[in-house]
């Protein structure tokens, strides 16, 4: 089995790493070349182009940042250079986008999988991303053995647009989650409460969500350099859920109170930082 993986920012990064890792023959391209130079010295080949790419591969897994870029890199590619291979979009887009995406590729003859992922660099150096695939069966279990190499327990979803669904919803939570704890965090702060004190409150409570934990010293210290997942990702995913579930009729108040807070963190030069910078909107240290 040939794999391509275009995309090489931090999660094409770190899940190229431990495919490497595992003796999978793998070829990588980034529009940005350079992104590829480490890759290359751990014995991945480098495609010129994205066509190149495909060309080479059985199956070709997607890590962009959007269905813009997604759809840029898809442009340089001769129509029939898909037909012999099986292209896995991994990344966090709108579910109209993945199908769109999936009737142009098969009008070529190609074959399209939909796979968002759930985890940070952590889990894809690791291979425990948790994987949420949609699309033809046939196409799944073509996939599979990739897919259990990538995460565990790979899951099957449905059709085309819904594995999207589902990394949409969990995204939410994530910007739910995140923003709640940094706003109770930031008042036990101001109230001068001991953190560790509050903590073992919270960690004894039905409430606890492991991420509070993970976050907790960066919100503390509003340290935010090193980011697993990127505080622009998390506004760009927050604002097509709310896109998607304004569509379809929800309420989304909430939420946009979130989006709000996100916007300030981008506004205030965080974009490039962890997303637990949502502490430093709610509650900027004080000097």
């Amino acid at each position: 089995m040939k794999i391509g993986l275009i995309g090489t920012g931090l999660m094409g990064q770190a899940l190229s790493h431990h495919l490497l890792a595992e003796n999978q023959p793998l070829v990588v391209f980034n529009r940005s070349l350079e992104k590829c130079d480490e890759l290359k010295a751990r014995g991945a080949a480098v495609a010129t182009s994205a066509q190149a790419l495909v060309e080479q591969s059985d199956i070709c897994l997607l890590f962009l940042s959007d269905a813009k870029a997604i759809s840029s890199v898809l442009d340089d590619i001769d129509d029939a250079a898909f037909k012999n291979c099986l292209l896995i979009q991994m990344g966090t887009i709108a579910p109209e986008e993945s199908r769109s995406l999936a009737q142009r590729v098969r009008a070529t003859g190609g074959r399209y999988l939909e796979c968002p992922v759930l985890g940070s660099l952590p889990e894809a150096g690791s291979g425990k991303l948790i994987l949420m695939a949609a699309g033809k069966k046939t196409d799944y279990k073509a996939a599979l053995p990739l897919l259990e190499l990538i995460g565990h327990e790979p899951q099957y979803i449905g059709d085309i647009g819904q594995g999207a669904t589902v990394k949409l919803a969990m995204n939410q939570l994530i910007a739910g989650l995140t923003a709640s704890f940094a706003l109770s965090l930031a008042l036990v702060e101001k109230e001068g409460i001991a953190t560790e004190q509050f903590m073992k409150i919270v960690r004894d409570s039905a409430l606890y969500a492991p991420t509070f934990d993970k976050k907790l010293s960066r919100m503390i210290e509003r340290d935010f350099s090193e980011p697993n997942f990127p505080t622009k990702h998390l506004a760009k995913d927050t604002r097509l859920f709310l896109s998607v579930a304004n569509e379809l009729g929800l309420d989304t108040s909430a939420l946009k109170g979130i989006e709000l807070l996100l916007q300030k963190a981008l506004d205030m030069g965080l974009d490039n930082t962890d997303y637990s910078s949502l502490m430093a909107a709610v509650s900027p240290k004080e000097s």
